[in-house]
Parts: C-alpha cells; structure tokens; sequence
C-alpha cells in the first residue's frame, strides 16, 4: 500500500466520524500533540452552537485572555462567534478554570456533558490555555450553526517540560509580525520554548543601547552569497534588526500564549558582525566586514582582553532586562582557536590562568570554557541559567551550565552523566533546514540532508545509556530551522510544516502512546488549520505536487 493509499483512507474515516451520518458536525478529540488519556462514553453529547458561552473566573486576566483565544478560534474555524463573560456559567457553557491538582503545571482535564457543558481545567493558566488548543483542534472545519462534542473526559499533561523550536533570524531577516505567526504556529502545536537566535556573522538583530553600532554596522551585509558559497553574489544588501521597544513586544506577545523566548547571543565565535562594528574586539583588529557567506569563520572574540569581558556584559546586562527567560543562549559553537592559538593577549590569559593542555583538550579549548565559566557567572549573579551548544563541554563544563546536544545525542549523554541539564535537539532528526523529499531539483534549496516527518517521529530524546537519575536531566527536545538558505518567511513555514506536528507528539506525547499510522490518521485535521490560517506547509506526505515558496 503506497503512501498516499495509507493517508486517504483514513482521511476518509476522519470526515465520517467528524460530520456523522446524519451530516452533523462532530468534533473529533483525536488531536495532534495526542493526549494523554481520551475517555468517551454513552452519556447525551454537547452541541456548540451561537448561544454557547465562554466562561472563565471572575478576576483572573490570565483565563479571560484563555477565553477570548478560544472565542478567536472558534471563530475563524466554524465561524460561531461567541461570547466571553466572567461567571454565570449554565449548562450550555464552556468554563474555564485553574485548580486542578498536578504537580505538573501545563496539566489539564477537559470534561463533556449535556449537563454541564464543557469543562477545561488547568494546573495553571498554562494548563487551560492547552485545554483550549485541544478543543480548537477537535472541531471540524466548515462553516456551521452547531458542533456535537462527544461526551467524556480528556485527561493530559505533556510529557516534557522544554518543547522548542529554534528560529534563526540572523541569516534573513524576519519581521516583527512573522515572528509572531512562527509564535502562533508553535502555540497551535503545544510548544512553550521559542529559542530566538539573534546574532550571527552575518546579522546583528538585537538593538544594544550602549553599542549602537552593533545595529548601525552590524545588521547590514553588504550582499549575500548566491547557493552554496558559489562565489557568485545577489548585489542586494541585506539588513534588519529588533528595537528594544519591538522585543518588549513579541515578547509579551510570546508571554499571553504561554511561551518563553530565550535570546542567543552566539559567542564568542560567530561574532564577524560585532567584530565589524567593533573590530577592538577582535585579536587582530580587523579590518572585518559583516560576512556574506556561510560557514564557520576564523575571527571570534579575543579572549585575552579585559575590554571582551566588558562588551559582553554590557550586551548582556540589557538582554537580560528585554528576556525575563531563566535560560539566556550564549551559543559557544564552532568557534575556532586559530586566532587565540596566535595572540599574545590570549596566550598571556592562558598563562595567567594557568589553562594547560591535558584530557585531550587544548590550551585554547581551556580558554574558552574559562570565558563560558566566567559569562555564567555574570549570569548566575543575575538570577539566570547559561545554556549553549555541545561546544561548551569542549575543555571542561562551566558549573551550572545546561547543554543543547545538536553534533548528534553524545554530547546530551556526556552532559547528563556529568548532572547537567540537557535538550536534545540533534541534527539527525531536529535540523527542519534539511531536506524533506530526496527530489532535490524540485525543492527550494537547503543546506543538504534528509529529514522527512517519518524520521522525525521516529525519535526518542531519552538515551537508554543514562540511568534513571541521568535521565531526569533531559528536559526535552528542540527543532531548529537555521536560514542560510531559507530566504523568507513562506519557506520558514513550509520547512516548518508537517515536521513541526511530528516533533510535538515526540515533545508532548509518552513514547507509548506514539503511533506514526495513527498520527498520519489525525494529520489531515491539523491540516485543515494550516490551509484555514493560510500556512505554507510541504506535502510531500500526499504524494502532489509540491508549492515551493517564491523567494519574496
């Protein structure tokens, strides 16, 4: 049975059961991330219908902003408009609550009656706001006067406390407003941690008050190489950055659908477009220009001057009062030691520190987890946690530092068997800038790769090497869509979609309860919102053609 057989099929029973015999509409609980427990019973069903009311608790903003999302969506998905009131519930009600006893606060019961409408309670506001995403994703997409829930009980809660998606805005640029829709779209998948990656050197994104050529030099290149560093160019320069006032704003933004934003600022490579702006950073003192190409670069940060310690806690002192995220992102990738290995301000650090070459690490390797070390100290002292790339288990692992496995899983089972917090996110089955089709003539160009969605619910962010008290430190699982070759938002979408609904039940659902035939059953559902909220989305998963995105 081909692919496609395997889809229609089931699609077929979808509609079945989401209209009825009767032609009645009928919501479907069967959802993408899939709860925990679904029980339906025999009891009388409860219709939706215009006189249906919204309830949430007197005096709780967090539940009427719940509430008023709720209204949206049912909305735009049936085209009921509803109204939103604090208190006065009846029976032909939807009432929103907190209070649910869990020890994991995203936690969530959803209960269906004739008698008393519907009930979605939460551990925590959170919680409610996820109760609310299954019963938007449960209903039907059509234009209708009236939608029967089945009567029952959905109990849930996600498996996972971290489910991110990483969102590179340094390669090209992405507005304010599309930031919020990636911000809407990872909302409508249940996940809670957008990675915000925000310099690079290619692109400063981030207004710094102090260093205002960062943005005035930095977040303009000149033109940007042409494919895979060809040696060819657009001719086009390419330019954008964040105003603090517009990070207030996407992050509060962020905040109302429960999700945190954590910055990266990727030091102490990756830093040509600082080095631009400010070549005394640099151990040669430039000249540097923002790069135009792709790849790793040889200038980085010098470590060995006091005035590097002095940037950086100057860019992070106003970081840390636009994020009030726990975790800020320093990157600490792929930063070469070429630079270091030639200059006598690091070498007289490397020195003065006494930072030997020993354990299979180099003297410069030393020397950049002494600058990791002392960067999560600054942090600590500010009440937050330091996390970065595998990189930084390179010459030792500051002390607190949490670890984001992306050069496979090794790094993520290196640093829980060291007591570190770890996020899976590894390049084998979490780099959306891969390609989904082996028919790479007909796709947009990627960076190379193969990741179909198969794959990518294919995996298992737990190591079965750790034990059972190492496995506690793995906090969950993050994609990453990287843009060197994504040069807009249609194409951040479409590399985003499907594979984002697969990497939610990995995020979300206990492995138990995975079943990849089954969620090819429930895809065509999510489906319908993506065409209904105008999402670019591949479909390769139904053997048509596929819409690549324009390159404007």
């Amino acid at each position: 049975m081909n692919l496609l057989r395997k889809l229609v099929l089931p699609l077929f029973a979808v509609i079945f059961y989401s209209s009825g015999v009767s032609g009645r509409n009928v919501a479907n609980y069967q959802v993408i991330p899939l709860p925990q427990e679904i029980v339906q019973n025999q009891q009388p069903e409860f219709t939706l219908n215009k006189k249906t009311r919204i309830v949430y608790t007197p005096g709780n903003e967090l539940l009427k902003k719940n509430a008023e999302f709720l209204a949206e969506y049912i909305k735009s998905t049936v085209g009921l408009k509803l109204k939103v009131q604090a208190g006065k519930e009846n029976a032909n009600s939807i009432i929103l609550s907190t209070g649910l006893n869990s020890q994991n606060k995203e936690a969530y019961t959803i209960t269906v009656s004739k008698e008393n409408g519907i009930r979605i309670s939460g551990a925590s506001e959170a919680g409610t706001f996820y109760g609310v995403q299954t019963i938007r994703k449960s209903l039907p997409s059509c234009a209708c006067t009236s939608v029967a829930f089945p009567a029952g009980s959905i109990n849930d809660q996600p498996r996972f406390s971290y489910r991110g998606m990483m969102l590179d805005v340094c390669r090209h640029f992405m507005t304010v407003e599309e930031v919020k829709t990636f911000i809407d779209m990872m909302a409508l998948h249940n996940q809670n941690m957008l990675h915000w990656h925000l310099t690079e050197d290619q692109g400063w994104r981030i207004e710094i008050k102090k260093y205002p050529r960062l943005t005035e030099i930095g977040s303009v290149r000149s033109e940007t190489v042409i494919g895979h560093n060809s040696g060819k160019y657009d001719g086009v320069p390419h330019k954008g950055f964040y105003t603090q006032e517009q990070i207030r704003d996407v992050v509060a933004y962020a905040q109302q659908r429960y999700i945190t934003i954590i910055p990266e600022i990727d030091m102490p490579g990756h830093m040509v477009a600082a080095l631009t702006a400010y070549p005394n950073l640099g151990c040669t003192g430039g000249p540097y220009e923002v790069r135009k190409t792709w790849g790793v670069a040889e200038d980085v940060l010098c470590l060995g001057k006091e005035s590097t310690f002095e940037f950086v806690e100057g860019v992070l002192s106003e970081v840390l009062e636009l994020f009030p995220s726990k975790f800020i992102h320093i990157g600490g990738d792929e930063a070469p030691r070429v630079r270091w290995a030639a200059c006598p301000q690091c070498q007289a650090r490397i020195k003065a520190e006494g930072l030997q070459a020993k354990d299979g690490h180099s003297a410069e390797d030393r020397l950049q987890s002494y600058f990791t070390t002392r960067v999560e100290k600054y942090l600590n002292g500010k009440g937050r946690r330091l996390i970065g790339w595998d990189e930084i288990l390179e010459g030792g692992l500051a002390p607190d530092a949490t670890v984001m496995s992306w050069r496979g899983v090794k790094g993520g089972i290196k640093a829980a068997q060291q007591n570190h917090d770890v996020v899976m996110s590894p390049n084998s089955h979490a780099y959306f800038d891969h390609y989904q089709s082996k028919d790479t003539k007909n796709e947009p160009d990627a960076i190379g790769g193969f990741l179909p969605v198969d794959v990518v619910y294919s995996y298992e962010p737990v190591p079965e090497e750790l034990t059972a008290d190492q496995k506690k430190h793995v906090l969950g699982a993050q994609a990453n869509i990287w843009t060197e070759y994504i040069p807009n938002f249609k194409q951040v979408q479409y590399m985003a979609m499907p594979r984002v609904a697969a990497m939610s039940e990995v995020q979300w659902t206990q492995p138990e309860k995975k079943n990849y035939e089954r969620f090819l059953t429930r895809l065509p559902r999510l489906i319908d919102i993506y065409e209904a909220l105008n999402y670019n989305y591949a479909k390769h998963l139904f053997n048509v053609p596929t819409m690549a995105p324009a390159n404007k």
